[in-house]
């Protein structure tokens, strides 16, 4: 179904906006290719908080205090590095 002459006139006003707003967000979408922002230290931080829970919980269910603490300091280690890639 084609734009009408009214709604073409606004998609056009929208992205002479966007492109004022943030050009390299606008050239992004321009260009049709998204980056992948996925890197593999989100990968490992991800991975750490998982088997930091899974050592967490281990240790609260065999009564260990010391696999309970390393797993608490695991899972929070690698939540810090996945919020602190994030951030940037």
């Amino acid at each position: 179904m084609p734009l009408s002459d009214r709604e073409r006139k606004v998609l056009d006003e929208l992205e002479l906006d966007l492109a004022a707003d943030d050009p390299r967000l606008a050239q992004e979408l321009s260009s049709g290719s998204v980056p992948n922002r996925f890197r593999a230290s989100t990968y490992f931080a991800s991975i750490a908080c998982l088997i930091g829970i899974v050592l967490l919980i281990a240790g609260v269910a065999a009564q260990t205090v010391v696999v309970g603490v390393s797993g608490f300091l695991l899972m929070g280690t690698g939540t810090y590095f996945l919020l602190d890639r994030r951030r940037r």
